[in-house]
């Protein structure tokens, strides 16, 4: 995707509604600081679907990018010029590139993010797998497997609307996918790789259910971390990635998307959001 890569001074910043909870700004900063782009900023901005529209119309030529957090994902799409295939998929952008044009490009880091955060903890491919929970996450989830699972996706949802949504991803993303009630959810732990996309407290009561020798937990919360979850799978001696994991790899490829500098600095990235984490 075509990128402004200049030093001059750029602003770019993260959009939302709540907002003030994320840590992009501090991802961001920190990527500015090693790679030299002292005249970079980056800030966070409330704004929700109906404001949208003027905040974006109100933008300069200094804008660099723009990161996406809910609810405006979907939102965003009939304001860009184009989005990628990526984003295409889940109809749903989480970042936005000003190019030199003045094109606003759409892309997803969501779901590279994943694939990267996976493959960091040796996960380069599975025969099969299970998602706790069916929102927006879940989506992006199948869109991950749909590049590195072989075999079937069973997705443990709490009513037939989600049920027939996740199995409608599955056909768009041609992904085999096979939904089961959250009250048998404690079987998708023993899946080769569990991905649970669920708010914060839905997962702990499955805590208890983890087996002896666990495989793999892709967690995408990470405040407060660990989850109930998290902490008893590490303590079976089971790998597991964090949401931090995914929320600084889809960070990396944003700043390379705006900066146009590869590759971003992961470690300092990281070492700011634990930081960051860690006096909240």
């Amino acid at each position: 995707m075509p990128t402004r890569a200049t030093d001059d001074a750029r602003r770019a910043a993260v959009l939302g509604k709540p907002i003030a909870h994320s840590l992009s700004p501090v991802l961001h900063r920190a990527a500015y600081g090693e790679l030299g782009l002292a005249d970079w900023s980056y800030e966070r901005f409330e704004v929700d679907e109906a404001g949208l529209p003027g905040f974006l119309a109100s933008l300069g030529p200094e804008w660099a990018g723009l990161s996406l957090t809910m609810p405006l994902k979907r939102a965003v799409i009939p304001l860009v010029d184009e989005i990628s295939e990526t984003a295409a998929s889940v109809d749903a952008v989480n970042t936005v590139v000003f190019a030199e044009d003045g094109r606003r490009l759409g892309d997803n880091t969501d779901i590279p993010g994943m694939v990267a955060a996976l493959r960091e903890h040796g996960i380069e491919q599975v025969g099969s797998a299970a998602i706790l929970g069916a929102g927006a996450t879940a989506s992006s989830a199948l869109a991950a497997l749909a590049r590195i699972c072989t075999g079937e996706v069973v997705a443990y949802v709490r009513s037939a609307e989600r049920a027939a949504e996740m199995r409608h991803w599955g056909e768009r993303l041609d992904v085999e996918v096979r939904t089961a009630d959250w009250a048998d959810a404690e079987q998708a732990l023993h899946a080769p790789l569990v991905i649970a996309t669920t708010p914060a407290g839905t997962t702990d009561a499955l805590a208890g259910a983890v087996p002896e020798c666990p495989t793999t937990l892709f967690d995408v919360l990470y405040h407060p971390w660990p989850t109930a979850l998290a902490a008893r799978w590490s303590m079976f001696g089971g790998a597991v990635v964090s949401g931090l994991d995914l929320l600084v790899h889809q960070a990396v490829l944003q700043v390379e998307q705006m900066t146009g500098r590869s590759p971003a600095p992961l470690d300092a990235m990281r070492r700011a959001g634990e930081k960051a984490l860690a006096e909240r």
